[in-house]
């Protein structure tokens, strides 16, 4: 496992669009996954243990920037050859017993995870309404420290900071995860 930290956010930047296979059968695109007021894209997998400790939040706070109107979508980027715990039916298995509010979806070739400059899992992008890049950090000070319950919610009141306003907060934490399983 190799640790890494996501850069910096690029305040405005347009989110690259994408057409990619679901665990339900289905091919979502960006259009497909928005919200009225923005939307939260979440590079994310089965087997790393940063994403672990942190699936019960991510249920909650998708659930509840729904309500503010920021759509949520998960990507999965990994090889999953070499990691076959990213496999299909291993995110339809976790998705299922988490309850994924979201759609999870499948980048095989990873060129949407190379678009979005993702470098970990998780990775978090957060747009406006106008699909610009206003949120780059994580979701809190947890880390892969799933017994942790009490730290500030930083992704979601960033987020809902976004949809009330159309901009994140100037002063960001980087996300830190496993690197991305990138196919040789």
């Amino acid at each position: 496992m190799v640790l890494l930290n996501t850069p910096v956010c690029d305040f405005g930047a347009r989110a690259p669009d994408f057409a990619l296979p679901g665990i339900d059968g289905k091919t979502w695109t960006l259009e497909d996954c928005r919200g009225p007021r923005g939307l939260l894209v979440m590079f994310i997998c089965n087997h790393c243990p940063y994403v672990k400790a942190i699936r019960r939040k991510l249920v909650r706070d998708a659930t509840a920037l729904a309500a503010l109107g920021i759509g949520s979508v998960a990507i999965m980027p990994n090889d999953t050859v070499n990691y076959p715990e990213d496999s299909l039916a291993n995110m339809q298995r976790v998705a299922a017993e988490y309850g994924f509010p979201f759609p999870y979806l499948v980048d095989e070739s990873q060129q949407v995870a190379r678009a979005y400059g993702a470098v970990c899992t998780p990775d978090f992008f957060g747009y406006n309404d106008a699909l610009e890049l206003q949120y780059r950090g994580r979701l809190d000070a947890a880390g892969a420290n799933a017994e942790a319950g009490d730290e500030p919610r930083e992704l979601f009141l960033a987020m809902r900071q976004v949809a009330e306003t159309g901009h994140g907060p100037e002063q960001q934490v980087p996300s830190m995860g496993c690197s991305i399983k990138w196919v040789e």
